[in-house]
């Protein structure tokens, strides 16, 4: 009897509790649905509205952002004016794609995103599109 008490007493337990598992994974997803909407690419600007329709993108975009005040971001890296064409003309380089997507803020101002554009053009850019929110 003794014996048998004993044995029992030695084996093993198996089971596993996934509970706590399960616990953190819908934490994670929980944080990753309410985080995806705010990952994009580029300086938050504000868009002008147009009722064209969106181009198909097949290689992750070069994008090119102005703000408000006149600033020049790739990607979200601030980039100073006197430096813009030499950074882009890096880029470039290393690129086989030499399209760019321009994001410039409604309210900045033309000439800035006219030296974005004539920056981007003689750093070897071949197609240069702007980015633009929907009517509505």
């Amino acid at each position: 009897m003794l014996e048998e008490h004993l044995t029992q007493r030695r084996r093993p337990h198996a089971e596993i509790n996934v509970t706590p598992f399960v616990d953190v994974m819908l934490v994670l997803l929980v944080i990753f649905i309410a985080t995806a909407p705010l990952m994009q690419q580029g300086m938050n600007v504000n868009l002008p509205e147009t009722n064209t329709q969106a181009l198909r993108v097949s290689d992750a975009p070069l994008i090119l952002s102005v703000d408000v005040e006149g600033r020049y971001f790739l990607g979200r890296k601030a980039v100073p004016k006197a430096e813009l064409q030499k950074r882009l003309e890096a880029v470039f380089e290393a690129r086989a794609s030499k399209e760019i997507f321009l994001r410039a803020d409604k309210q900045a101002p033309y000439g800035v995103v006219v030296h974005a554009m004539a920056a981007a053009r003689r750093a070897g850019s071949t197609k240069l599109g702007i980015v633009t929110e929907p009517e509505g």
